[in-house]
């Protein structure tokens, strides 16, 4: 699959003025709930109404989706409001029945994109369609994964086609419920700079107050759209309550999303610019993330030191470890005097904390 500029026209043919937004509730519930949010998003940015017919679930037990019934629902939502409708599909009999009540848009979630046996048995299942089809990127951080999946269905024939970019799981305790990890929505997007590429800030945050700080930062990354879970009464969602927003407040976030266009003759500049400094951001971001990872390691050897009465400083450990890192450090462009500068203050703020624990 090479990068096509035609890969952009499902979305450049929508002339719309802002991102796309992708918005209704994680799971279709019943048929007024379904309506109800519809007609709420009727009149805003809003183009595609989702919503969640099936739902697989990590564990069983939990509410898995009110399957086919719901179809009939955004056919409905279709008929009274004009808005066009998207579904998640897991397997060729979805994708039969999905087809069958007309949905606009369809897109693989990231349990699907894991396995390239479902990816491909959806593939076939959608040969040659003209829906628009997004595939979420897998719940782990593989870039080939993700991009494999698109490829056979490019290789199914079928031409409009994007991705979203929903993080990704991780056994660590982190803010996010899936991490981004941006630097690979960021390779993604210089693989495939004309593949539509959408951001789903509420599976990745987990959270509704973070949604607007992840949809910003998406946009400055120069992502298409966005996909947000909107519901009229969240807190008593039947899935994912804790990640919706209501319809009022997605309008809100609409309105305080910044675009980055300019109209000046150093547009594009100033365009390549903003995303730089948005990728060094997410950099930073990472290296504080790190950093703090190693202090809770440092805390971890002090509390060792201090049940075994040993010293903090272990001079021979730490010339070894100054070595390696220049070494490091040279092979990545990187001076040896800025190498030992920043290992010399790491190494200085792992002696105050190990210092800290023995001294408790």
């Amino acid at each position: 699959m090479e990068n096509k500029k035609e890969m952009r026209t499902w979305l450049d043919d929508m002339n719309l003025d802002h991102p796309l937004v992708i918005a209704g509730p994680c799971s279709a519930e019943t048929e007024e709930q379904v309506l109800k949010i519809a007609h709420e998003l009727k009149d805003t940015d809003v183009n595609y109404y989702r919503a969640g017919i099936w739902k697989p679930r990590t564990r069983p037990g939990n509410f898995e989706g009110v399957g086919a019934l719901g179809l009939k629902w955004l056919q409905k939502v279709k008929e009274e409001t004009g808005m066009k409708t998207c579904t998640e599909v897991a397997n060729a009999a979805h994708v039969k029945l999905a087809l069958e009540y007309d949905v606009d848009l369809l897109w693989i979630g990231a349990r699907s994109t894991v396995s390239p046996f479902i990816m491909q048995e959806i593939a076939d299942a959608l040969e040659g369609t003209d829906k628009i089809v997004l595939v979420k990127n897998p719940v782990n951080p593989d870039l080939s994964l993700w991009l494999g999946g698109i490829e056979r269905l490019y290789s199914a024939g079928i031409k409009n086609l994007g991705a979203i970019h929903r993080g990704f799981s991780t056994y660590e305790k982190s803010k996010y419920r899936n991490i981004p990890e941006w630097q690979l929505a960021i390779e993604f997007q210089n693989r495939f700079p004309d593949l539509p590429l959408i951001n789903d800030p509420s599976h990745i945050t987990g959270n509704r107050d973070m949604i607007l700080e992840v949809s910003q930062t998406a946009l400055d990354l120069n992502f298409d759209g966005l996909m947000i879970e909107t519901h009229f009464d969240p807190e008593n969602a039947w899935s994912d309550a804790a990640q919706q927003v209501t319809p009022s407040s997605l309008v809100q976030i609409m309105k305080d999303l910044k675009i980055r266009k300019e109209s000046d003759p150093e547009a594009e500049y100033n365009s390549e610019l903003n995303n730089l400094r948005a990728q060094i951001d997410v950099v930073d971001n990472q290296i504080i993330e790190l950093l703090g990872k190693r202090m809770k390691v440092a805390d971890g050897i002090g509390a060792l030191k201090k049940q075994k009465n040993v010293a903090v400083l272990q001079s021979k450990r730490w010339n070894e470890i100054l070595g390696k890192m220049v070494l490091e450090g040279d092979e990545r462009g990187l001076s040896e005097e800025f190498i030992l500068r920043m290992f010399k203050a790491i190494h200085q703020e792992s002696i105050v904390h190990q210092e800290k624990v023995i001294n408790g």
